[in-house]
C-alpha cells in the first residue's frame, strides 16, 4: 500500500488522453469495431450526419487495435509528460484539440473514400513542440531542423513511395501543426493546468 501511495497521475493530459484511447479501444473490440467506426473515425460523411462533427475530434481516441494503441502511447507517454509540465495541462489540450480538429478536418474533405483514426498526428505535433521547448530569443533550434529533416522527410518520403495504409499526410499536419502551435508558446512560462 506505501507504493500505491507514492504513485503520482504526474501528467494528468497525457494519462487520461492514453486512459480514454485505451477505454475506445476496449469498447471498440467488444463492439466489433462498431463503435470506432462510428464515432472514433474520421471519414467523408454527410455535413447532416450529427456525428460528422464529434468524429472531427474524437478520431484521435480511436485505434485499430492493441498494437496500434501501443505504438502510439508509447511515443506519446515519452514525449507528452514534459510538454505538459513545461506548457501547463491546459495548453497542452488546446494544442491537441486544435490538431486533431485540423487534421480531421483536412481528411474529412481531401480524401473521402480514406478513413482515419488514432493518435500519430497528435504524437508528431508534440515531437516538433519538443523540439521547440528549449528555444531562446525565437532562434530556430537545430534540433527542430534536424527532427523536420528525419520525421517530417520520412513522411513526405514514404507517401511518395510506399502504399502503407499509414497517413503520412496526417503527420505531416501534425508536425505543422506542433512548429506553430510550439512557436507562439515558446516565451511562455509554465501555465496553470
Amino acid at each position: 500500500m506505501k507504493i500505491l501511495r507514492r504513485i503520482h497521475y504526474n501528467s494528468p493530459v497525457v494519462l487520461t488522453f492514453a486512459l480514454l484511447s485505451l477505454i475506445v479501444l476496449i469498447i471498440g473490440k467488444l463492439t466489433g469495431g462498431q463503435l470506432t467506426t462510428k464515432l472514433f473515425c474520421v471519414y467523408s460523411s454527410p455535413l447532416s450526419d450529427m456525428l460528422t462533427y464529434p468524429r472531427l475530434f474524437l478520431h484521435i481516441l480511436g485505434h485499430s487495435g492493441y498494437e496500434h494503441y501501443i505504438q502510439n502511447m508509447l511515443l506519446l507517454l515519452i514525449v507528452a509528460p514534459p510538454l505538459e509540465e513545461k506548457y501547463g495541462g491546459k495548453s497542452l489540450l488546446i494544442a491537441i484539440i486544435i490538431t486533431a480538429f485540423i487534421s480531421g478536418v483536412i481528411q474529412w474533405a481531401v480524401f473521402p473514400g480514406q478513413a482515419l483514426l488514432g493518435a500519430s498526428g497528435i504524437i508528431f505535433m508534440m515531437i516538433i513542440m519538443s523540439s521547440l521547448a528549449g528555444m531562446r530569443d525565437k532562434s530556430i533550434p537545430l534540433t527542430l531542423i534536424l527532427v523536420a529533416i528525419f520525421y517530417l522527410g520520412r513522411e513526405v518520403l514514404d507517401g511518395l513511395f510506399k502504399d502503407d495504409n499509414i497517413s503520412q499526410i496526417t503527420h505531416i499536419i501534425g508536425g505543422v501543426c506542433g512548429a506553430a502551435i510550439g512557436y507562439a508558446l515558446s516565451g511562455k512560462k509554465r501555465a496553470s493546468a
